[in-house]
């Protein structure tokens, strides 16, 4: 091992090489904790991974329990610790200097009085000033980490001693009894060459396995990057019960759990006020009054220095090179925190998910685009000789057109709306519920594995944006919780008036949308109009999908031009609601920018799928709306216009979003260098002189990362998942484009989070939140829309229908006629056409009741019903079949986590035990004669039988005789096994 390689401060690692290493290290590195007790030898590790079934898997040098920090690498970076190259900074204040003398005055003392509040809790703190910028940094010593460890009820890893026991691995029933039956076949049946077939057959299965086993081991996670971690037990910290746990190595209070106990202390500190007010405290006020300017933990070094966390997870894991690699979850938790980890664990499976609805979707359009040559209705339209059928105009200003012309426009057609369409609409259905469901139980998993499992938050503060809104109002409430009195919000003369303005303007938010619709719809039907007068030689296909794609692009600059008006007034109307707590205030942000937002992106293609061409009328008896006909779909129907629309603003949103993502963070960090006049820290470069001695004040420069920074990521996506499953049978390739744009949307996350932003405070949460019940709706919303989508807008059923009841030899000959009605136009000098075809299901002309519905359009219409049940209620029996079949928490998982607490509290009750022994023993050793202080060697219990007992109650075949036998051990009187009776 070199010097420059990071050290794994671990119980676990073999240390026999420590002296070694710091014999060979220079006077500037870190000391290494000092670990007593013997060398635990390097072996077969007796912890199992949530993640992974249950198995004995071996541990090497590198597997280690504690995450990478600065005080794990050989080379001690000093700006990232106090003058004396000792104490870490855990928490940076910054704060400038106010050029008006009143304000900086009032301003300098709510510091001073702050800092002091702070000292008086046992933080430490040192100044520094660097181009008039001001720094408090701040270091959390033992004993404040301690008694707010036990303040938080933070879990903590138990002592690598306590925790040294062997999971057995639970047998697979099927597998056993199918050995047994091969074997006992093998003995009986003595088969000529079964013995070299079943040689043979080992052989070629252990060629493949290993040849699996390599391509996976370039997919998963390097272990020789990111180390496995061991899976410790763990317990709430107690200061009475510190023995349990390792409290003096190093690497105990990790940096992410230091800084998340320091914000703790800040979000609670007082500060003077105007007049006496209880309500003065909390860092978040003291930055929103402009007292201090950023607070924020440290990175552990630059992107570019060598044996950091940050550089590490940059180029293993924020790397577009590294597409294909899983990320190292475990790492980015400890580094970022539980709530961003947790946001990349989603975002991850999910990308894993799509990976075979991308599959299935390209299958589905490979199979259209091969059955196309041979699909009827294009050869009747394109091949065989249509000059004679004349259409009616589609609009006004229209002329009329010959079928032919729409050859190109049905092929795009045929390559949406075949018979794969159905299939594809049902499995994305149950796509998303095995999504969902997958998720959860992946979810149990990983809360499991951080030990999120019944954690406790503490309680809320309001958030200082309400305290200040109701300064001037006396406290009259006090908190169940907190016990402090608290204004309350008047209901008639502010909270009423708040929520009905709130409530009228995102109506209004919601209206202005349709009105954006409703000037697209006219847009496109210009430029359609536009296309064809006067003679044009543009086809009438050309002109349709020219007008659609136009129509599409102007919708989506429209888009981005409602979302910058609806995202501001979303977070200034929520501020009006006067919501205490930062929970309430993001759930009421998330409904209305979610609400909004749906409407804004979905509305144009809810017109288009449901709407539109559904209610023009007929020639000569059009429906109109503003004196102006609607507009009217093509003979094939509305559905290529709805991939169009849907592929552009999908495609065209992420695309933009990625651009955004990439360069806005950047050309900000520059805006923000200049100002200050600190552009030359705007490189990333390494350089000695600067880089560790200004720690700090490279991070100062980087943006906030704040409280609902996630949102927009969560929103992003969410919003790409209804594309995915809401109108999936308009657009089969929804899918392959979601799943390229996240492997790069999540890289490009990760580049942003480690290159422009500071460091987030590590944040605790049990699950993605509000957004699960948001993706559970959407799952549930896109079956009826597909099934709406196949019956309605699609010609399927339609199709069927001709099959089933018109066709003579059961095929699609004569569909194309069957689908077209006539219309008898009156004679004209200007015009020799007399009549005029469109597509519809109504009586000719010269019948009894011409131009009206015929029987044929409410046989299509009654079956288009039935299908829509049909289709809504299989799709639903799937899919509570799929929530039955997998449940929530895996049997395994459910058992060890049932195995490990038992374990935990054996562990505690027995170090109680021995505490309360050598109490007693040590009080009565100082009562007795010395003579009688020898003490039997058989009334001595052996070290580790404690220890064996609890591993032989681990083994999960344990009879019920077996397991009362162990735990109550034998009667010493009856000499019987089991409870005493």
């Amino acid at each position: 091992m070199s010097v420059t390689e990071p050290l794994c401060v671990c119980v676990r690692c073999d240390w026999r090489t420590v002296s070694q290493i710091q014999t060979t290290r220079s006077a500037s590195t870190l000391p290494l904790p000092e670990i007593d007790g013997p060398t635990l030898p390097n072996g077969k590790s007796n912890h199992s991974t949530p993640l992974l079934p249950m198995t004995d898997n071996g541990y090497d040098e590198r597997d280690c329990s504690c995450p990478r920090d600065f005080y794990q690498r050989a080379e001690l970076n000093t700006s990232l610790f106090f003058a004396d190259c000792s104490r870490s900074i855990d928490f940076v204040l910054a704060y400038k200097i106010n050029l008006h003398e009143p304000t900086e005055a009032e301003n300098a003392e709510k510091r001073r009085v702050f800092q002091e509040n702070l000292i008086h809790q046992g933080l430490e703190v040192e100044f520094s000033e660097k181009e008039q910028i001001y720094f408090v940094k701040i270091h959390a010593p033992l004993e404040v980490l301690r008694r707010y460890a036990e303040i938080l009820k933070l879990r903590m890893p138990m002592k690598e001693s306590l925790c040294n026991l062997r999971v057995h691995a639970r047998s697979n029933r099927l597998h056993n009894a199918a050995h047994y039956l091969s074997k006992k076949v093998c003995q009986r049946v003595q088969i000529p060459g079964l013995a070299v077939v079943n040689r043979s057959t080992k052989s070629v299965f252990s060629s493949l396995k290993s040849g699996c086993q390599s391509f996976l081991s370039k997919i998963y996670v390097d272990n020789n990057i990111f180390p496995k971690r061991a899976h410790r037990f763990t317990a709430i910290y107690s200061r009475d019960k510190e023995y349990l746990f390792d409290i003096r190595q190093e690497c105990f209070f990790t940096t992410a759990v230091r800084s998340r106990i320091v914000e703790f202390i800040l979000d609670r500190q007082r500060f003077p006020a105007k007049r006496h007010n209880e309500m003065a405290f909390g860092i978040e006020r003291l930055v929103a009054e402009g007292v201090y300017c950023a607070a924020y933990p440290l990175h552990d070094g630059e992107i570019t220095e060598v044996g950091t966390m940050r550089e590490l997870l940059y180029t293993n894991w924020a790397s577009v090179k590294k597409w294909y690699r899983y990320q190292p979850l475990d790492d980015i938790k400890e580094y970022f925190g539980v709530k961003i980890g947790l946001y990349f664990a989603w975002l991850g499976y999910y990308t894993y998910m799509l990976l075979l609805a991308s599959i299935v979707g390209l299958i589905c359009f490979i199979y259209s685009w091969i059955s196309l040559k041979n699909y009827v209705p294009i050869k009747d339209i394109c091949d065989r000789s249509n000059d004679n059928i004349t259409m009616c105009p589609l609009c006004d200003w229209c002329e009329f057109w010959k079928l032919r012309e729409t050859c190109t426009y049905a092929k795009i057609t045929y390559l949406i709306d075949n018979p794969s369409t159905i299939f594809f609409a049902v499995f994305m259905s149950f796509w998303a519920t095995l999504f969902l469901e997958l998720w959860k139980r992946y979810s149990a998993e990983i809360t499991h594995r951080w030990d999120l499992t019944g954690f406790d938050v503490h309680e809320e503060h309001p958030r200082p944006q309400y305290l200040a809104r109701l300064e001037h109002i006396e406290p009259t409430r006090t908190d169940y919780v907190t016990n402090i009195k608290e204004p309350t919000v008047p209901f008639w003369r502010m909270k009423l008036p708040a929520t009905v303005f709130s409530f009228s303007v995102v109506l209004l938010l919601i209206a202005l949308a349709f009105a954006a619709l409703v000037g697209v719809v006219a847009h496109r039907m210009s430029v359609l109009a536009a296309l064809k007068v006067n003679g044009s030689n543009m086809t009438t296909s050309n002109a349709i999908v020219i007008a659609s794609a136009s129509a599409a692009f102007v919708n989506l600059c429209v888009l981005y031009v409602l979302n910058y008006l609806y995202n501001h007034l979303a977070e200034y109307l929520t501020e009006l609601e006067m919501w205490r707590t930062q929970t309430q205030f993001d759930d009421s942000l998330t409904l209305k920018i979610y609400l909004l937002q749906f409407v804004n992106y979905y509305a144009s293609i809810f017109y288009i799928a449901f709407f539109k061409g559904k209610f023009v009328g007929h020639p000569g008896k059009y429906n109109t709306l503003f004196e102006h006909r609607q507009e009217e779909c093509s003979s094939g129907g509305c559905l290529t216009e709805l991939c169009i629309q849907l592929g552009i603003i999908m495609i065209g949103k992420q695309a933009f979003n990625t651009i955004l993502e990439v360069y806005l963070p950047m050309f900000w960090r520059k805006v923000l260098a200049i100002q200050v006049g600190l552009s030359r820290l705007f490189s990333n470069t390494v350089k000695p002189d600067k880089t560790k001695d200004e720690r700090w004040m490279r991070d100062f420069k980087l943006l906030d990362w704040g409280a609902r920074s996630l949102f927009p990521e969560y929103l992003e996506m969410v919003l790409q998942y209804g594309f995915v499953t809401i109108f999936v049978a308009a657009f089969p390739l929804a899918p392959f484009f979601a799943l390229l744009n996240n492997i790069l949307e999540m890289r490009l996350d990760a580049k942003k989070l480690l290159t422009h932003h500071k460091r987030p405070v590590s944040q605790r949460v049990r699950d993605i939140g509000v957004w699960y019940r948001i993706l559970d709706s959407i799952g549930k919303l896109s079956v009826i829309t597909n099934g709406f989508i196949i019956a309605f807008t699609s010609d399927l059923i339609p199709r069927f229908v001709y099959r089933g009841l018109y066709s003579k030899d059961g095929t699609l000959n004569g569909y194309l006629n069957f689908t077209l009605s006539k219309y008898q136009i009156e004679p004209s000098n200007n015009s020799s056409i007399t009549s005029c075809m469109y597509s519809d299901y109504r009586e000719p002309p010269g019948s009894k009741n011409q131009y009206e519905l015929s029987s044929t359009f409410y046989i299509i219409l009654a079956c288009r019903l039935g299908f829509v049940v049909v289709f809504e209620n299989f799709v639903a029996l799937v899919m509570i079949l799929v929530r039955w079949c997998i449940p929530d928490m895996s049997v395994e998982l459910r058992d060890q986590i049932r195995r490990e607490v038992y374990i935990t509290n054996e562990i505690i009750i027995d170090q109680e035990a021995q505490r309360a022994r050598f109490e007693r023993a040590k009080r009565s050793y100082s009562m007795r004669d010395p003579s009688e202080n020898e003490v039997d060697a058989a009334s001595v219990d052996e070290p580790n039988a404690k220890f064996l007992k609890i591993e032989r109650l681990m083994n999960p075949n344990l009879s019920e005789i077996e397991m009362d036998s162990i735990i109550h051990g034998e009667n010493k009187t009856t000499g019987i096994s089991g409870a005493d009776c």
